[in-house]
């Protein structure tokens, strides 16, 4: 019998600003914080939605002495950092980054693990280097001869450093003293759950007492847009300035989703020792589960997320009927959500259609590897709140599901199910328990 682990800091960057508290009174206000992109021009993008996080500041977050790393920390670094900051804030730990006197746990029984995504170089960087590179005859284009013999060398220092997928967990595991298990998985959406799901398993084999777990990814960029423009999962957005009415989950006739920024970083910690220093608890960590599935395969259902579901449930020893409310990707990308939606009803069967769905992607967007985590730390709230947030929905969602649009509501809920499929075929699930 593994130890039992509970989550007991709830870290997060979305569009409604820094902490879970923005978070949560954002959903309940039903209000979208998709909007206009402002940090480039997206002007030549079908997509010109999307979830920008404000207030992101790694150096307000981190002592004086490590401030000059944050030249080297990515966007998606520092969601990271401002998120684990938040949660170690909100578990009312005491860590390295302190410098005052002994931290909660020693340094070695302290684990990390961060999903991360592909951390996409900023504009800027790459264009000054690459001007130094155009072809002689056509000014517009770029000599990869020129680049390979010398252009690259003209990219900053340190530029490998900033853009490795690692280094999100990397500076969060020396701010914070974690020198305890720590792994990078670059899942995509199902890069939080499984982080979250790989420090549950590292604290219930006694490898370590606490881990930060979760996710961070911003694609609010250049490459970002394009990238998953060319894969079909944006919206047209054309005049509209309300990201909530164009992502409409498993509506048949939404446009398509955006992107978010964001990361949600959670404090997991053995429950016995959580207890015995007062810790407030959230939720515990009752069972997960993984699984891969193949998107050039065309099955009508998705045997990985099937797979995953199943052994989240098998694993927290209930069965579909328990579940109180589900978490899901719900992405209101119409292909996406149809295989996701007949996972759901093949799992639930009758039950689904008394199972409400909390659904964030149409306030924030689709935050990729800071998603999964994301939607955990919502349903470890919606249990400790016994709450459901409102819902935007300005469709009609299909497949019996409960999406469509409602206010905020109080609920007796004892498990929640968060799960998530990703563009590369990962998936993963977590049962979140309630705890008296």
């Amino acid at each position: 019998m593994g130890r039992s682990v509970v989550i007991t800091g709830l870290g997060v960057v979305s569009a409604y600003g820094l902490g879970m508290d923005a978070l949560w009174e954002g959903l309940c206000s039903g209000t979208s914080a998709l909007s206009r992109i402002e940090s480039f021009d997206a002007g030549g993008f079908p997509a010109k939605l999307g979830g920008e996080a404000p207030g992101v500041r790694a150096r307000d977050c981190v002592p004086k002495s490590y401030r000059k790393a944050v030249k080297v920390m990515a966007r998606d670094t520092e969601i990271a950092v401002v998120a684990a900051s938040l949660a170690v804030e909100d578990a009312a730990l005491v860590t390295r980054v302190a410098q005052n006197g002994p931290t909660t746990y020693p340094g070695e029984r302290l684990g990390c693990h961060i999903g991360a995504g592909l951390i996409s170089a900023e504009t800027q960087e790459l264009t000054q280097a690459l001007v130094t590179a155009r072809d002689s005859e056509d000014q517009t284009k770029v000599d990869w001869r020129v680049w390979g013999e010398s252009g690259m060398n003209n990219l900053p220092p340190l530029w490998l450093l900033k853009y490795l997928p690692n280094m999100p967990a990397c500076h969060v595991t020396i701010l914070h003293g974690a020198e305890g298990p720590s792994n990078t998985i670059t899942c995509s959406e199902a890069s939080g759950l499984l982080s979250i799901g790989e420090s549950a398993r590292v604290i219930e084999r006694g490898a370590a007492d606490a881990c930060f777990s979760g996710g961070a990814e911003s694609r609010i960029n250049n490459m970002g847009l394009i990238r998953m423009h060319l894969a079909g999962w944006l919206a047209e957005t054309g005049d509209e300035t309300d990201g909530g009415r164009v992502v409409r989950p498993y509506d048949p006739d939404s446009a398509g989703g955006l992107l978010g920024e964001g990361g949600g970083i959670v404090i997991l910690e053995e429950k016995t020792q959580a207890v015995a220093r007062g810790a407030r608890i959230y939720a515990e960590i009752s069972g997960f589960g993984a699984g891969q599935s193949d998107p050039a395969c065309g099955e009508e259902v998705d045997l990985g997320l099937l797979g995953a579901i199943e052994s989240a449930l098998g694993d927290a020893g209930v069965v579909p009927g328990e579940i109180d409310a589900i978490v899901p990707r719900a992405l209101g990308s119409p292909a996406e959500d149809a295989l996701e939606a007949r996972v759901l009803a093949a799992v639930f069967g009758a039950a689904l259609e008394r199972i409400p769905l909390v659904t964030i992607v149409p306030n924030i967007g689709n935050c990729l590897a800071g998603a999964g985590s994301l939607a955990a730390a919502v349903g470890a709230r919606c249990l400790h709140e016994q709450k459901l947030p409102a819902r935007i929905h300005a469709g009609t969602p299909g497949f019996g599901l409960i999406a469509g649009s409602c206010a905020p509501r109080g609920a007796t809920l004892r498990r929640v199910l968060v799960c998530t499929s990703a563009l590369g075929g990962q998936n993963a699930a977590v049962v979140l328990g309630s705890v008296s």
